[in-house]
């Protein structure tokens, strides 16, 4: 059987569970893929196999890397800022939070794995970076970990509940509402020394 195949029924079933969640049956991702339930089953061991591999793909869409990235740290920080805002507020991020929240009680090990994949990595580059800033004066020195969960709570926190919960929001991610956030967070870690801080 063709990797092509494979990549299809795996497309088709992130689709289906980022829409109806767990409940959805083979035969609906089968018939998505175009392909019949047998041939699913030869590259699948079931539905738990192909929902663990869904979710890792979804996670791997929302990952965020800060590789590449070059410039002052504030310029940095709003790059990564909104294209993290842009996955996590957008569809897949959405689906796939609403997805493993309502999953993680039935598969635990997924979800870790899944967190891991996508979340948990981002946040490592993250704290990895802010780090970097602390110990060389760009930023207060105060505990990294702490500093990382801080700033990406305020980049979907409260916003991706309102999203989740379908309360009235624009459909993009507002770039001004962003850079406040970023802001925000320089000012709360500014060193004793403001005018080390790159722009």
């Amino acid at each position: 059987m063709s990797s092509d195949t494979r990549q299809k029924l795996l497309d088709a079933a992130t689709q289906a569970f980022a829409e109806t969640g767990y409940r959805t049956c083979v035969d609906e991702i089968a018939r998505r893929a175009g392909v019949a339930k047998q041939t699913l089953y030869h590259h699948f061991s079931g539905k738990d196999e192909l929902f663990a591999a869904a979710a890792k793909q979804m996670a791997c869409d929302v990952l965020v890397s800060l590789d590449g990235f070059a410039g002052g740290l504030r310029a940095t920080l709003l790059r990564f800022a909104t294209i993290y805002r842009e996955k996590v507020l957008g569809e897949v991020g959405l689906s796939l939070h609403r997805v493993l929240v309502a999953e993680a009680p039935r598969v635990p090990q997924l979800a870790q794995a899944v967190f891991a994949a996508g979340p948990g990595t981002t946040a490592s580059c993250l704290e990895e970076l802010i780090g970097r800033a602390m110990a060389d004066g760009r930023l207060r020195r105060d505990d990294p970990a702490f500093a990382t969960d801080m700033l990406l709570s305020m980049l979907a926190g409260m916003e991706r509940s309102r999203r989740l919960l379908a309360s009235t929001l624009p459909d993009d991610v507002a770039p001004d509402r962003t850079a406040r956030i970023v802001d925000c967070f320089l000012r709360a870690f500014a060193p004793d020394h403001p005018d080390t801080l790159a722009p």
